[in-house]
């Protein structure tokens, strides 16, 4: 698989995003609502981020609510779903592209 097969879907908060950057091209979804966007037969599915053959990575500021939601949506139906490990902060120090 290659990395742009993926998309990145940034939880965390707006005003973490405002204050520390965005990922360009991410999309982003508050983690209250995570299931709802991505659950495959949900009636408020985002089609970006709920195709069962689409690799989704989650990612939040540090790596530790992403792999719940990882493995939450896994059980959705989305097999393929992942998390940066580290979240955020480890994107960003590994000098990974972040818009101001």
């Amino acid at each position: 698989m290659r990395a742009e097969d993926a998309i990145v879907i940034d939880i965390r908060e707006d005003e973490r995003r405002a204050r520390d950057g965005r990922v360009p091209g991410a999309v982003e979804i508050a983690r209250n609502v995570l299931e709802w966007r991505c659950a495959p037969d949900s009636e408020w599915r985002d089609e970006r981020v709920s195709d069962p053959e689409r690799r989704v990575v989650v990612m939040c500021n540090e790596g530790y609510q992403s792999s719940l939601a990882a493995a939450i949506l896994q059980r959705l139906g989305l097999s393929r779903a992942a998390d940066v490990e580290g979240g955020f902060q480890r994107w960003r120090g590994d000098s990974l592209p972040v818009e101001r």
